[in-house]
C-alpha cells in the first residue's frame, strides 16, 4: 500500500489529550473532519487510540509512544484518551490548528443539515458542562455511524461539506491559512501547494472518498514499509 505525500507548511503542537469521560466511559476528544487538512500524531506519552470512519467504514487505530497515525481529510477521527495520560504532538497542515478553519464537528446529518443547529450545537459556551454536552452529541453521532451502511456514512459528509461551503470554505483556499496565493512560495510539495484547486468536497466521490488512516508500528520508524493499512 503506498503512502500519500506528506504535506507541507506543518505547524507542530503539543497537545495532553482531554480526559473528560464521554457517555460511552471513554476520555478524549470530539469527532470530527478536515476539508483541505492532512493531520498526524506522534505519540510521545502515555496510551488511547483514534478511532476513524472513512471509504472502508469504522476503524480504532491504537496509540502507544512511537507510534505515528496520520489521516487525510475527509477522515472524521476522535482521539480516546486510554489511560488518562496520553501526550502527542500534533502534525497539522495549515500550519496551525485549523479549528476555526476547515474543521466540521460530525454531529448526526439532520443536526449537519441544519446550519441553525449546527451553529448551536458547535458555538463554544460559557460552561464547560455544556461543552462537553456539545461533544457528547457529536460522540453519539459517530456511535451511530460505526455500523451504518455507506449511504449513511456518505450523508454524514454530505452535511460537513454543506457546513463547509456555508462557511465560504467553497472559495478555493478559503479554509487555508496562511493565504494560498504565498503557499507555492513558503510549500511547494503536498497538498497546499494545490490549494487554490481544492474546493470542499460534497458527495460520496469527494470528501468521504478522500478518507485515509495510516498508522506506522513504532518498532520500526525508520522504514516507511511499515504503515499499516
Amino acid at each position: 500500500m503506498s503512502c500519500p505525500a506528506f504535506p507541507g507548511a506543518i505547524g507542530v503542537s503539543h497537545l495532553r489529550v482531554y480526559d473528560s469521560v464521554a457517555p460511552d466511559g471513554l476520555r478524549g476528544g470530539t469527532p470530527h473532519v478536515h476539508s483541505v487538512c492532512s493531520e498526524a500524531y506522534l505519540v510521545v506519552a502515555g496510551r488511547g487510540a483514534v478511532q476513524t470512519l472513512g471509504p472502508a467504514g469504522y476503524r480504532e487505530l491504537p496509540l502507544e509512544p512511537g507510534a505515528f497515525v496520520w489521516f487525510t481529510p475527509g477522515t472524521i477521527h476522535r482521539l480516546v484518551n486510554g489511560d488518562g495520560a496520553l501526550e502527542i504532538v500534533v502534525l497539522m497542515q495549515n500550519a496551525e490548528l485549523p479549528e476555526a478553519g476547515d474543521m466540521v464537528i460530525t454531529f448526526a446529518p439532520e443536526t449537519l443539515d441544519d446550519p441553525e443547529a449546527y451553529a448551536a450545537a458547535a458555538t463554544l459556551p460559557e460552561f464547560e458542562r455544556t461543552t462537553i454536552g456539545s461533544g457528547d452529541a457529536a460522540r453519539e453521532g459517530l456511535a451511530r455511524s460505526r455500523g451504518a451502511g455507506a449511504d449513511r456514512r456518505g450523508a454524514r459528509h454530505r452535511g460537513a461539506a454543506r457546513v463547509a461551503h456555508a462557511r465560504g470554505c467553497a472559495a478555493p483556499g478559503r479554509c487555508v491559512r496562511p493565504p494560498a496565493a504565498a503557499a507555492p512560495g513558503r510549500a511547494p510539495y503536498g497538498m497546499l501547494r494545490d490549494a487554490r484547486r481544492l474546493p470542499a468536497r460534497d458527495d460520496r466521490a469527494g470528501l468521504r472518498a478522500a478518507g485515509r488512516a495510516l498508522r506506522s508500528d513504532p518498532r520500526c520508524r525508520t522504514d516507511p514499509r511499515c504503515a499499516l493499512p
